[in-house]
């Protein structure tokens, strides 16, 4: 029955460290290419503008002291595996912050897995029925749920509800709205969710 899971030994050890990510956004940018089928221009400028956004909060973000203090208490080993494409907007805004709280206690093993690669993981995770990244577990040693996050901070969750609700919802209006908002908050609502997040799994 084991094996069954969508969540497994297996599908852990194929997936990729931050590091690995890191590297294959950099290539892509350089190949001028992005993942999956859709190799458009609009699709290859959203990956070379997303890795500029992922290197600059690598470079700059910053995680606050609860956070950080909440993080120390993490005693025993667990699997954060967060799912990703380099195309997204949402996931290079926050899989930064993600990486720096997970390099803060060595009990946490960050593991990252392209969405369209592993759908039986992602359709477990769905957000109002859409497979929106990116999406967090953390998971003990026998891949027990302890919590989820994703796809994005809850401002930016409810700037596109509010949106999507309207008549005349322009995805345009609404992305660049979002990246203004990412680059003013500065990670603050990230820190305070993954301190939530962190949290729920020392219960």
């Amino acid at each position: 029955m084991e094996e069954l899971r969508v969540i497994n030994e297996q599908l852990i050890k194929n997936a990729m460290s931050f590091e690995e990510y890191f590297e294959l956004s950099k290539k892509l940018v350089d190949e001028k290419r992005t993942t999956g089928q859709n190799q458009s221009e609009g699709m290859i400028e959203y990956t070379r503008l997303n890795f500029s956004r992922l290197k600059k909060w690598i470079r700059t973000g910053e995680l606050d002291d609860k956070l950080k203090s909440t993080l120390s208490k993490v005693d025993s080993s667990v699997i954060w595996l967060v799912l990703v494409e380099p195309w997204c907007g949402d996931v290079a805004q926050n899989l930064p912050f993600i990486y720096k709280a997970a390099e803060l206690n060595s009990n946490i093993n960050l593991r990252i897995i392209l969405r369209d690669e592993n759908l039986e993981v992602m359709d477990e995770y769905l957000t109002s029925g859409g497979r929106s990244i990116p999406k967090m577990i953390a998971l003990d040693n026998d891949f027990k749920e302890l919590a989820t996050w994703g796809p994005r901070p809850k401002t930016v969750q409810r700037m596109l509800e509010k949106g999507k609700a309207s008549d005349d919802f322009d995805y345009q209006a609404f992305s660049i709205s979002a990246h203004t908002w990412y680059a003013q908050n500065k990670g603050k609502e990230i820190s305070a969710e993954l301190n939530d997040f962190v949290g729920e799994q020392l219960k």
